[in-house]
């Protein structure tokens, strides 16, 4: 399970996992080397200026094979960024001596401290600048390979002493280096605690406490008990006889060898029989229960922590598979977001685009059965526009134009449009439109020349329907403008779906300069359709001479109608039903006229006795431009729609491939270069692109590593 873990972290999955670890944790010369090397059975670096300052991982590993130590250097950070994939530089050949472990420490650290220097060349750096270096700290860290028949199974990361005093942004670089190992929930804390020292004064347990202030993954260890001040030693026995108690922490003590021993070259294992010795013989030390004794001395604290990381990594491999692959489902979904990277044949790929994308212009122009279609979108427009010419109609009145025209009644609605029109709709108030039949008759008097008598010039009728077409000119124009605003924003929308991501090369903007002058093309085209269109209109014409004389028959019977009413005291005589003494005499004179010979006289009749009206010519005229404008404008609202569908909307896919291809100007001289420019995309993307795709590689690393476990 170890080597899982190590191969994990090997993979850079610490980067995206909480892998379980154990970080030592402790103030600056609170024994943590010696500790370390109580562990680890090496010796760490104490020349001046070489005390820790990058995180050491060390990786122990029980071994038949002769001991051995390879160290390399993990790059997690380079120029002030996080790198997306760590680095694992190999730092030398491996060590089979472990006087030799303590010099190539010194040596991998100045590496990690001086990173615009070449690696390799510390290796054989004089002495001299071992001394120097560029940075403080670093987060990079030097990596200890041991192995060995006497090494326990182990792996932690000894993390710089946290500052008390000192340069301030140096301590804050720790400070920071340190939250981010032991804030992840994964992570046991070694809480290195100096008994020299006052307990509330070392600021490694506070930083342990605020990650974990239960004290569940926390295990202490009290370091340099030979120099207790005397009367103080039952202060910190009671922290290891607490137990889990105190906040949950386990307390252990170790003695490792003090400066003279050092000095003096003190072996492994003489260090480790002078701690046996010392916590067997000096009291309290030796004094304490049997129970207690079992947290004293370095060999119990290895092996608690050996306990303690197996049953975590135990809990956390299977939790482990889980989480990768949430990770990689996330990151195949980033991965898919982003844009394609660019072809090695550009020229091939660009004409699959203006291809794919002629082809959607042609499916929205064709209308998509989309609430938000463009079809859908003018449907609302043409209604309009089909109401606005209908309320063009002339509001022909067959009575005298009255002193007060707001009291002027309005003409009943003709029946006969009832089953084709939405009359009701469309009625038509405003009075200051009606046009009277003496207004008709001046204007035809006036504009006699030499016709014959009872011959009237044509010019009249021409003019009110000229005059009635004028009005056609805004609401076409209006259905027109509608059409292309929309047809531009649809083709906009299109263009940012299939070429947003070329904005980079102007691969896009080329395309909507493309776009605009080809829209306006067929926009001058529509116009000018609509303004023959118009121009036809205003000379009257038609071939369907029955349809419009139907209508001229029926208006003029309506027109004749609604004057008689009006205008003749006989006529409403005829259609009082009521009065017995007029039903009487109508009977009467209905029975003379069958004696004289008029058979099937009926009470219709009667009104061709009145004398002629003088009006009459202005009511045919009223007839011929009414029933001439039903002709008119039914065409006339099939006509300008569908011309401008024509021309303008579905026109738009006319030689548009065409004129994407030559506006691109991707074939000929310079044609590849040019295609490959408008693929190419912005730095950030690519950047972004290869973060992922590194990321994706070290967690499909990390998921075989797994796999491997529990296969």
């Amino acid at each position: 399970m170890l080597d899982t873990v190590n191969r994990l972290r090997a993979t850079g999955a610490h980067l995206e996992l909480d892998i379980p670890m154990i970080a030592v944790l402790g103030s600056q010369s609170a024994g943590k080397s010696s500790l370390i090397e109580a562990i680890s059975g090496i010796t760490l670096p104490r020349a001046s200026g070489t005390c820790t300052r990058c995180p050491t991982e060390c990786q122990l590993s029980r071994s038949l094979e002769p001991w051995r130590c390879a160290v390399s250097l993990r790059i997690v950070t380079e120029n002030g960024s996080t790198l997306p994939q760590p680095r694992r530089v190999e730092f030398g050949d491996p060590i089979y001596s472990k006087t030799l472990v303590t010099e190539r420490i010194r040596r991998a650290q100045c590496a990690i401290l001086n990173p615009d220097t070449p690696d390799t060349f510390f290796l054989e750096a004089p002495p001299d600048v071992l001394e120097e270096r560029h940075l403080s700290f670093s987060s990079n860290s030097v990596c200890l390979e041991i192995s060995g028949k006497d090494v326990e199974d182990l792996t932690f990361i000894d993390l710089p002493g946290l500052i008390v005093g000192g340069e301030p942004r140096d301590a804050r670089l720790v400070q920071d280096l340190a939250e981010e190992y032991v804030s992840k929930e994964s992570c046991i804390i070694l809480l290195t605690i100096a008994c020299e020292t006052d307990f509330e004064n070392q600021s490694a347990h506070r930083l342990a406490a605020q990650f974990d202030p239960r004290g569940a993954r926390t295990i202490g260890v009290l370091t340099k008990p030979d120099r207790i001040p005397t009367g103080e030693e039952a202060i910190w026995i009671s922290k290891i006889q607490s137990g889990d108690q105190d906040g949950g922490i386990e307390y252990y003590s170790v003695k490792n060898p003090d400066s003279q021993d050092i000095r003096s070259g003190i072996t492994y294992e003489r260090a480790r029989e002078k701690e046996t010795d010392f916590f067997s013989t000096k009291a309290p030390w030796s004094t304490l229960e049997w129970l207690y004794k079992r947290r004293l001395g370095t060999d119990k604290l290895t092996r608690r922590l050996g306990q303690v990381l197996s049953n975590l990594i135990s809990k956390r491999l299977p939790e482990l598979q889980g989480e990768l692959d949430r990770l990689l489902e996330q990151l195949n979904d980033d991965i898919s977001r982003l844009p394609n990277p660019p072809t090695s044949e550009p020229a091939v790929e660009i004409m699959k685009l203006i291809g794919t994308f002629v082809r959607s212009i042609e499916h929205i122009v064709a209308g998509a059965p989309d609430d938000n279609g463009l079809i859908q979108a003018l449907r609302g427009p043409r209604e309009k526009f089909k109401k606005e010419i209908r309320q063009t109609a002339p509001d022909f009145r067959p009575l005298e134009r009255p002193k007060d025209i707001s009291s002027a009644p309005a003409l009943p609605e003709p029946s006969f449009l009832s089953n084709e029109e939405a009359e009701s709709e469309w009625q038509l108030t405003d009075t200051n439109r009606a046009i009277f039949v003496d207004d008709v008759m001046k204007r035809v008097n006036s504009a006699v020349t030499r016709e014959l008598p009872n011959n009237f010039p044509y010019i009249v009728k021409r003019q009110y329907i000229g005059t009635i077409v004028k009005l056609w000119d805004r609401p076409s124009r209006q259905l027109f403008d509608f059409a292309r605003k929309e047809l531009i924003k649809h083709v906009k929308l299109a263009t940012e779906e299939h070429f947003s991501q070329y904005a980079h090369g102007h691969l896009k903007q080329r395309v909507m300069g493309i776009l605009k002058d080809h829209i306006e093309k067929c926009a001058d085209a529509a116009t000018k359709h609509i303004d023959s269109l118009l121009e036809e209109e205003r000379e009257p014409f038609t071939m369907n001479e029955h349809y419009f004389m139907e209508y001229r028959s029926k208006f003029l019977a309506h027109y004749k109608e609604a004057r008689l009413k009006t205008k003749s005291q006989f006529i409403r005589n005829l259609e009082n039903r009521d009065d017995g003494d007029m039903m009487q005499a109508m009977n009467d004179a209905m029975s003379s006229l069958t004696r004289m010979g008029l058979e099937a006289a009926n009470a219709s009749l009667l009104a061709n006795l009145l004398p002629s009206d003088p009006m009459e010519p202005a009511i045919g005229i009223m007839a011929d431009v009414r029933a001439y404008f039903q002709v008119a404008y039914k065409r006339f609202v099939d006509n300008v729609p569908m011309g401008i569908d024509r021309t303008l909307v579905r026109g738009v896919t006319l030689g548009l491939e065409g004129a994407l291809f030559g506006g691109l100007a991707i074939s000929g001289p310079g044609g590849f270069e040019r295609c490959r420019m408008l693929l190419s995309e912005p730095e950030d993307i690519v950047e972004r692109r290869s973060e992922l795709a590194k990321r994706r590689q070290r967690l499909l690393s990390a998921k075989e590593e797994l796999i491997e476990v529990f296969v």
